[in-house]
């Protein structure tokens, strides 16, 4: 087999210089990944559209639960129209507040006490 004596040994100038030009290489990937990244607020990326669906989301479920709600009000106390129309009412108030309250923007949220 081989021992130590057929290795070259380096000198630290050769190493200084391999960690030099290795240095440089990872400079310039992390600068080309960097402009590789994709910015949330361009068009091309899916973060607008994950926040439309959950503020549709939203607002779909403020009626559903407003309809479920007086649905089973006027099963319950026998005043069929009324309370489903009511309800469904609140359910859509409740869901234009969800969605006012998602498009606000985060920095109007006040801080926390300490």
């Amino acid at each position: 087999m081989s021992d130590e004596s057929d290795t070259p040994q380096r000198s630290e100038a050769e190493w200084a210089a391999d960690r030099a030009r290795l240095q440089q290489r990872l400079d310039r990937l992390k600068s080309e990944q960097a402009a590789a990244t994709v910015d949330p607020t361009t068009p091309g990326s899916m973060q607008g559209m994950a926040a439309g669906l959950k503020i549709a989301s939203e607002f779909i479920a403020g009626i559903a639960v407003g309809g479920a709600i007086g649905y089973g009000i006027d099963r319950l106390f026998g005043t069929l129209p009324i309370g489903l129309v009511v309800f469904l009412m609140l359910g859509f108030a409740a869901g234009v507040l969800n969605v006012v309250r998602s498009t606000k923007p985060k920095d109007d949220v006040p801080p926390a006490a300490s």
